[in-house]
């Protein structure tokens, strides 16, 4: 019979770029509440600017403002909940990198889809929701405290989320939250893990086709 060891834990740990990315938001938090409206404007994603003054900066500035404590609360939590542990991983190269991959695709997204959207949308959310789509990926039955109570594998949490975000996007349930900006950082998140599993398919058809059209003088093959 086999035993399997769960392992419960609040966060990873403190590491390089999750400390890096935690003191950039916090410090244009301040600067928010000192310059509202215009940092909004120029700074968060507004995209009919985005596709008629070409303002292209903003799908990645968006990702450091956000709409009040709560907001960046909330987001820096799950940043460092999920993300130590990622970082750990994949070290801190590859991970900021997926970080500001899932945070522009999620800006794209909502570019792409509300091309006419005059409100700025702000916040790492789009990032934040690849980083639980990779967390549940590579660890997909860890188990995670829903409101510090209920435990559930990782992997379910995610499939939940991303139904929730769905629904919400489609039903019109705004309350001010960017869903199809979530939903974007999902699908992104996806791709980027996906993506090599389909780039190696690919790599083996190509050389099982090469193999099979080889002639019977083609001695030395290699690849």
């Amino acid at each position: 019979m086999t035993y399997y060891r769960y392992r419960f834990s609040l966060g990873y740990g403190l590491t390089p770029v999750i400390k890096n990315l935690m003191i950039i938001m916090g410090a244009v938090f301040l600067l928010q509440m000192l310059f509202s409206g215009w940092i909004e404007l120029y700074f968060g994603l507004v995209p009919i600017l985005v596709w008629r003054k070409y303002f292209l900066w903003q799908l990645l500035t968006y990702i450091f403002l956000h709409g009040d404590f709560l907001h960046i609360l909330f987001n820096l939590f799950s940043l460092w909940m999920f993300g130590g542990e990622l970082e750990n991983h994949w070290g801190s190269k590859k991970f900021l990198f997926y970080f500001l991959f899932c945070g522009i695709g999620a800006g794209i997204c909502t570019v792409v889809f509300t091309p006419y959207q005059f409100i700025p949308v702000i916040g790492a959310s789009g990032a934040i929701f690849g980083i639980l789509l990779a967390f549940g990926w590579l660890f997909p039955n860890r188990p995670i405290l829903i409101y510090f109570l209920f435990p559930i594998p990782a992997k379910y949490m995610v499939i939940i989320f991303g139904l929730f975000e769905l629904y919400s996007s489609r039903s019109g349930a705004g309350g001010g939250i960017a869903h199809l900006t979530h939903l974007g950082g999902l699908l992104f998140g996806f791709f980027y893990m996906v993506y090599p599993m389909i780039r190696q398919k690919i790599r083996r058809e190509y050389y099982k086709r090469k193999w099979s059209q080889r002639g019977p003088d083609d001695k030395n093959y290699y690849h």
